[in-house]
Protein backbone atom coordinates (compact mmCIF):
# COMPACT_ATOMS: atom_id res chain seq x y z
CA UNK A 1 0.00 0.00 0.00
CA UNK A 2 1.81 3.07 -1.30
CA UNK A 3 3.05 5.57 1.22
CA UNK A 4 0.95 3.61 4.12
CA UNK A 5 0.67 0.16 5.74
CA UNK A 6 2.23 -3.04 3.55
CA UNK A 7 -0.73 -5.19 3.05
CA UNK A 8 0.70 -8.12 5.48
CA UNK A 9 1.12 -5.18 8.15
CA UNK A 10 -2.87 -3.92 7.08
CA UNK A 11 -3.51 -7.35 7.72
CA UNK A 12 -2.10 -8.04 11.02
CA UNK A 13 -3.14 -4.93 12.83
CA UNK A 14 -6.98 -5.52 11.12
CA UNK A 15 -6.60 -9.31 12.98
CA UNK A 16 -5.40 -7.97 16.29
CA UNK A 17 -8.26 -5.82 16.65
CA UNK A 18 -10.77 -8.18 15.49
CA UNK A 19 -9.42 -10.67 18.49
CA UNK A 20 -9.74 -7.84 21.13
CA UNK A 21 -13.22 -6.81 20.41
CA UNK A 22 -15.84 -8.99 22.07
CA UNK A 23 -19.34 -7.00 22.06
CA UNK A 24 -20.90 -3.94 20.58
CA UNK A 25 -24.28 -2.47 21.41
CA UNK A 26 -25.28 0.90 19.96
CA UNK A 27 -22.37 0.88 17.74
CA UNK A 28 -19.92 1.52 20.91
CA UNK A 29 -17.31 -0.69 21.01
CA UNK A 30 -15.67 -2.31 24.66
CA UNK A 31 -12.38 -5.00 24.60
CA UNK A 32 -10.57 -7.12 26.86
CA UNK A 33 -7.56 -6.27 27.80
CA UNK A 34 -8.28 -2.10 26.56
CA UNK A 35 -5.41 -1.16 29.54
CA UNK A 36 -2.41 -3.72 28.78
CA UNK A 37 -0.41 -0.95 27.43
CA UNK A 38 -1.89 2.32 28.89
CA UNK A 39 -2.25 0.95 32.09
CA UNK A 40 -0.92 -2.88 32.71
CA UNK A 41 -1.46 -3.32 36.71
CA UNK A 42 -5.88 -1.75 36.02
CA UNK A 43 -6.94 -4.50 36.77
CA UNK A 44 -4.63 -6.13 39.19
CA UNK A 45 -5.07 -3.20 41.27
CA UNK A 46 -8.87 -3.09 41.48
CA UNK A 47 -8.71 -7.01 42.44
CA UNK A 48 -6.33 -6.31 45.19
CA UNK A 49 -8.27 -3.28 46.43
CA UNK A 50 -11.85 -5.40 46.61
CA UNK A 51 -10.17 -8.23 48.13
CA UNK A 52 -8.75 -5.67 51.36
CA UNK A 53 -12.62 -4.51 51.70
CA UNK A 54 -13.83 -8.46 51.00
CA UNK A 55 -11.53 -9.99 53.48
CA UNK A 56 -12.77 -7.57 56.48
CA UNK A 57 -16.42 -7.04 55.56
CA UNK A 58 -17.73 -10.11 53.13
CA UNK A 59 -21.29 -7.89 52.22
CA UNK A 60 -18.82 -5.16 50.23
CA UNK A 61 -19.28 -8.32 47.29
CA UNK A 62 -23.00 -8.20 47.43
CA UNK A 63 -22.75 -4.37 47.74
CA UNK A 64 -20.38 -4.27 44.93
CA UNK A 65 -22.44 -6.45 42.40
CA UNK A 66 -25.69 -4.81 43.20
CA UNK A 67 -24.12 -1.27 42.36
CA UNK A 68 -22.81 -2.60 39.16
CA UNK A 69 -26.45 -3.30 37.99
CA UNK A 70 -27.83 0.11 39.25
CA UNK A 71 -25.42 1.94 37.04
CA UNK A 72 -26.05 0.19 34.06
CA UNK A 73 -29.37 -0.27 34.40
CA UNK A 74 -29.65 3.84 34.36
CA UNK A 75 -28.26 5.81 31.20
CA UNK A 76 -26.07 2.39 30.80
CA UNK A 77 -23.10 1.39 32.41
CA UNK A 78 -21.36 4.93 32.91
CA UNK A 79 -20.20 5.50 36.61
CA UNK A 80 -23.73 8.08 36.70
CA UNK A 81 -24.34 5.90 40.35
CA UNK A 82 -21.35 7.33 41.55
CA UNK A 83 -21.83 10.80 41.07
CA UNK A 84 -23.04 12.55 44.38
CA UNK A 85 -25.30 15.83 45.00
CA UNK A 86 -28.67 16.40 45.51
CA UNK A 87 -30.82 15.35 42.98
CA UNK A 88 -28.53 12.40 41.60
CA UNK A 89 -28.70 8.62 41.02
CA UNK A 90 -26.85 8.06 44.62
CA UNK A 91 -29.78 10.11 45.87
CA UNK A 92 -32.43 8.24 44.64
CA UNK A 93 -34.58 6.17 46.90
CA UNK A 94 -34.07 2.69 45.31
CA UNK A 95 -29.89 3.53 45.95
CA UNK A 96 -29.73 4.91 49.39
CA UNK A 97 -29.10 1.11 51.09
CA UNK A 98 -26.46 1.02 48.25
CA UNK A 99 -22.86 -0.16 49.51
CA UNK A 100 -19.21 -0.26 48.12
CA UNK A 101 -18.69 3.80 47.38
CA UNK A 102 -15.24 3.52 48.97
CA UNK A 103 -14.06 0.83 47.56
CA UNK A 104 -14.29 2.13 44.22
CA UNK A 105 -13.21 5.99 45.61
CA UNK A 106 -10.26 3.47 47.05
CA UNK A 107 -9.54 1.66 43.65
CA UNK A 108 -10.04 4.74 41.69
CA UNK A 109 -7.26 6.86 44.09
CA UNK A 110 -5.06 3.97 43.52
CA UNK A 111 -5.09 3.78 39.59
CA UNK A 112 -4.56 7.63 39.27
CA UNK A 113 -1.48 7.45 41.37
CA UNK A 114 -0.35 4.87 39.21
CA UNK A 115 -2.21 5.96 35.66
CA UNK A 116 -3.37 9.13 35.84
CA UNK A 117 -6.50 9.95 33.50
CA UNK A 118 -6.77 6.20 32.05
CA UNK A 119 -8.81 4.46 33.49
CA UNK A 120 -12.53 5.10 33.86
CA UNK A 121 -14.80 4.92 37.21
CA UNK A 122 -17.29 2.46 34.89
CA UNK A 123 -14.94 0.39 34.02
CA UNK A 124 -13.35 0.13 37.71
CA UNK A 125 -17.29 -0.85 39.21
CA UNK A 126 -17.07 -3.83 36.01
CA UNK A 127 -14.37 -5.19 36.98
CA UNK A 128 -15.35 -4.57 40.96
CA UNK A 129 -18.42 -6.54 39.98
CA UNK A 130 -16.70 -9.39 38.52
CA UNK A 131 -14.13 -9.97 41.33
CA UNK A 132 -16.53 -9.42 43.82
CA UNK A 133 -18.55 -12.86 42.83
CA UNK A 134 -15.03 -14.48 41.93
CA UNK A 135 -14.63 -14.23 45.80
CA UNK A 136 -17.74 -15.14 46.97
CA UNK A 137 -17.34 -18.68 44.90
CA UNK A 138 -18.34 -17.69 41.51
CA UNK A 139 -16.27 -18.34 38.14
CA UNK A 140 -14.47 -15.43 36.95
CA UNK A 141 -14.96 -13.89 33.44
CA UNK A 142 -13.50 -11.63 30.96
CA UNK A 143 -14.78 -8.27 31.52
CA UNK A 144 -14.65 -6.10 28.52
CA UNK A 145 -13.39 -2.63 29.24
CA UNK A 146 -12.62 0.90 27.55
CA UNK A 147 -15.67 2.21 28.78
CA UNK A 148 -16.27 5.92 29.23
CA UNK A 149 -17.80 7.56 32.57
CA UNK A 150 -21.06 9.86 31.97
CA UNK A 151 -21.40 13.27 33.03
CA UNK A 152 -25.46 13.29 33.57
CA UNK A 153 -26.97 11.87 36.76
CA UNK A 154 -30.32 12.27 37.67
CA UNK A 155 -32.11 10.75 40.59
CA UNK A 156 -35.85 10.55 39.19
CA UNK A 157 -34.50 8.33 36.52
CA UNK A 158 -33.92 5.34 39.06
CA UNK A 159 -37.39 4.79 40.42
CA UNK A 160 -38.31 4.30 36.63
CA UNK A 161 -35.64 2.10 35.21
CA UNK A 162 -34.58 -0.37 38.14
CA UNK A 163 -36.62 -3.06 39.04
CA UNK A 164 -38.33 -3.32 42.06
CA UNK A 165 -38.70 -5.72 44.74
CA UNK A 166 -42.58 -5.80 43.99
CA UNK A 167 -42.42 -6.20 40.31
CA UNK A 168 -44.04 -9.13 38.53
CA UNK A 169 -42.29 -11.15 35.81
CA UNK A 170 -44.48 -8.61 33.06
CA UNK A 171 -42.70 -5.28 34.59
CA UNK A 172 -39.38 -7.00 35.06
CA UNK A 173 -39.30 -8.51 31.49
CA UNK A 174 -40.34 -4.84 30.26
CA UNK A 175 -37.74 -3.44 32.14
CA UNK A 176 -34.71 -6.20 31.13
CA UNK A 177 -36.40 -5.59 27.11
CA UNK A 178 -35.82 -2.03 27.88
CA UNK A 179 -31.90 -2.48 28.06
CA UNK A 180 -31.82 -5.28 25.30
CA UNK A 181 -31.73 -8.47 27.71
CA UNK A 182 -33.72 -11.06 27.16
CA UNK A 183 -35.80 -13.32 29.90
CA UNK A 184 -32.91 -15.53 30.26
CA UNK A 185 -30.79 -12.41 31.18
CA UNK A 186 -33.59 -11.94 33.54
CA UNK A 187 -33.40 -15.28 35.56
CA UNK A 188 -29.94 -15.18 35.70
CA UNK A 189 -28.81 -12.06 36.99
CA UNK A 190 -31.16 -12.25 39.47
CA UNK A 191 -29.66 -14.83 40.77
CA UNK A 192 -26.86 -12.40 41.91
CA UNK A 193 -29.16 -12.36 44.83
CA UNK A 194 -27.91 -15.59 46.41
CA UNK A 195 -25.47 -12.76 47.97
CA UNK A 196 -26.42 -9.99 49.72
CA UNK A 197 -29.41 -8.92 52.33
CA UNK A 198 -32.85 -6.55 51.82
CA UNK A 199 -34.19 -4.53 54.40
CA UNK A 200 -37.20 -5.82 56.20
CA UNK A 201 -39.60 -2.69 55.04
CA UNK A 202 -39.10 -4.38 51.08
CA UNK A 203 -40.82 -7.22 51.68
CA UNK A 204 -42.89 -6.31 55.42
CA UNK A 205 -46.31 -6.97 53.46
CA UNK A 206 -45.81 -10.43 52.65
CA UNK A 207 -45.93 -10.66 56.34
CA UNK A 208 -48.09 -8.26 58.13
CA UNK A 209 -50.79 -7.59 55.50
CA UNK A 210 -53.82 -7.08 56.58
CA UNK A 211 -54.90 -9.40 53.54
CA UNK A 212 -52.89 -11.96 55.42
CA UNK A 213 -49.73 -13.33 54.42
CA UNK A 214 -48.48 -14.08 50.95
CA UNK A 215 -49.59 -17.28 50.02
CA UNK A 216 -46.36 -18.06 47.78
CA UNK A 217 -44.11 -18.17 51.29
CA UNK A 218 -43.89 -21.24 52.52
CA UNK A 219 -46.00 -20.85 55.33
CA UNK A 220 -43.09 -23.11 57.66
CA UNK A 221 -40.63 -20.61 56.68
CA UNK A 222 -42.77 -17.47 58.19
CA UNK A 223 -42.17 -17.58 61.87
CA UNK A 224 -38.68 -17.66 60.50
CA UNK A 225 -38.82 -14.15 58.66
CA UNK A 226 -41.09 -13.00 61.39
CA UNK A 227 -38.10 -13.37 63.91
CA UNK A 228 -35.90 -12.03 61.51
CA UNK A 229 -37.82 -9.07 61.10
CA UNK A 230 -40.62 -8.17 63.65
CA UNK A 231 -42.93 -6.04 62.52
CA UNK A 232 -42.36 -2.04 62.73
CA UNK A 233 -38.61 -2.26 62.57
CA UNK A 234 -37.97 -1.93 58.82
CA UNK A 235 -34.50 -1.57 58.92
CA UNK A 236 -33.38 -4.79 59.71
CA UNK A 237 -32.04 -7.03 56.97
CA UNK A 238 -32.62 -10.60 55.87
CA UNK A 239 -30.15 -12.76 53.64
CA UNK A 240 -31.35 -12.98 50.23
CA UNK A 241 -30.41 -16.39 50.18
CA UNK A 242 -31.29 -18.12 53.55
CA UNK A 243 -28.42 -20.05 54.50
CA UNK A 244 -25.77 -19.00 51.82
CA UNK A 245 -25.12 -15.25 51.81
CA UNK A 246 -22.15 -15.05 51.35
CA UNK A 247 -21.28 -17.98 48.75
CA UNK A 248 -21.91 -17.61 45.11
CA UNK A 249 -23.88 -21.08 44.62
CA UNK A 250 -27.59 -21.67 43.45
CA UNK A 251 -29.33 -22.01 46.41
CA UNK A 252 -30.98 -19.03 45.52
CA UNK A 253 -32.80 -21.59 42.81
CA UNK A 254 -33.64 -23.72 45.75
CA UNK A 255 -34.96 -21.59 47.81
CA UNK A 256 -37.38 -20.00 45.12
CA UNK A 257 -38.23 -23.79 44.41
CA UNK A 258 -39.36 -24.58 48.15
CA UNK A 259 -41.29 -20.96 48.84
CA UNK A 260 -38.40 -19.31 50.52
CA UNK A 261 -37.63 -16.50 47.94
CA UNK A 262 -37.39 -13.28 50.43
CA UNK A 263 -38.58 -10.85 47.74
CA UNK A 264 -41.78 -11.00 45.83
CA UNK A 265 -39.67 -9.85 42.42
CA UNK A 266 -37.82 -13.14 43.31
CA UNK A 267 -40.54 -15.60 44.15
CA UNK A 268 -43.08 -14.88 41.32
CA UNK A 269 -39.73 -16.24 38.81
CA UNK A 270 -40.91 -19.80 40.40
CA UNK A 271 -44.90 -19.09 40.25
CA UNK A 272 -44.57 -17.72 37.04
CA UNK A 273 -44.86 -20.65 34.35
CA UNK A 274 -42.76 -18.62 31.81
CA UNK A 275 -39.45 -18.04 34.32
CA UNK A 276 -40.25 -21.13 36.19
CA UNK A 277 -38.43 -23.49 33.63
CA UNK A 278 -35.08 -21.26 33.41
CA UNK A 279 -35.25 -21.52 37.60
CA UNK A 280 -35.35 -25.21 36.89
CA UNK A 281 -32.40 -25.47 34.58
CA UNK A 282 -30.09 -22.99 36.98
CA UNK A 283 -30.72 -25.48 39.95
CA UNK A 284 -27.70 -26.80 38.43
CA UNK A 285 -24.42 -25.21 39.56
CA UNK A 286 -22.56 -25.66 36.03
CA UNK A 287 -25.15 -23.58 34.04
CA UNK A 288 -25.54 -21.00 36.31
CA UNK A 289 -22.50 -20.43 37.08
CA UNK A 290 -20.95 -19.76 33.33
CA UNK A 291 -24.27 -18.13 31.94
CA UNK A 292 -23.97 -15.56 34.81
CA UNK A 293 -21.02 -14.51 33.68
CA UNK A 294 -22.15 -14.02 29.93
CA UNK A 295 -25.36 -12.49 31.23
CA UNK A 296 -22.95 -9.87 32.88
CA UNK A 297 -20.84 -8.71 29.89
CA UNK A 298 -24.39 -8.43 27.89
CA UNK A 299 -25.68 -6.62 30.83
CA UNK A 300 -21.90 -4.49 31.08
CA UNK A 301 -22.09 -2.81 27.75
CA UNK A 302 -25.64 -1.89 28.07
CA UNK A 303 -25.52 1.88 26.87
CA UNK A 304 -21.94 2.18 27.36
CA UNK A 305 -20.13 5.86 26.34
CA UNK A 306 -16.68 5.66 24.68
CA UNK A 307 -14.35 8.37 23.00
CA UNK A 308 -15.81 12.25 23.14
CA UNK A 309 -19.12 10.09 24.11
CA UNK A 310 -17.81 10.29 27.50
CA UNK A 311 -14.96 11.54 29.86
CA UNK A 312 -12.67 9.74 32.48
CA UNK A 313 -13.29 10.96 35.70
CA UNK A 314 -10.54 12.53 38.08
CA UNK A 315 -13.15 11.95 41.37
CA UNK A 316 -15.87 9.00 40.93
CA UNK A 317 -17.79 11.08 42.50
CA UNK A 318 -17.73 14.33 40.83
CA UNK A 319 -17.44 15.13 36.92
CA UNK A 320 -14.57 16.43 35.70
Amino acid sequence: MEGGLSKKSFLLMFLLLAAAVVNTVHGEVTCVGFYSSSCPRAESIVRSTVQSYFRSDPTFAAGLLRMHFHDCFVRGCDASVLIDGDGTERKARPNLSLKGFEVIDDAKTKLEAACPGVVSCSDILALAARDSVVLSGGLRWEVPTGRRDGRVSIGTEAAINLPGPNDSVAIQKKKFANKGLNIQDLVILAGGHTIGSAACQSFADRLYSPNGIDPSIDPSFVPTLRQICPQNQPTKRVALDTGSQFKFDTSYFANLKKGHGILRSDQVLWTDASTRTIVLKYLATGPFNVEFGNSMVKMSNVGIKTDANGEIRRKCSAVN
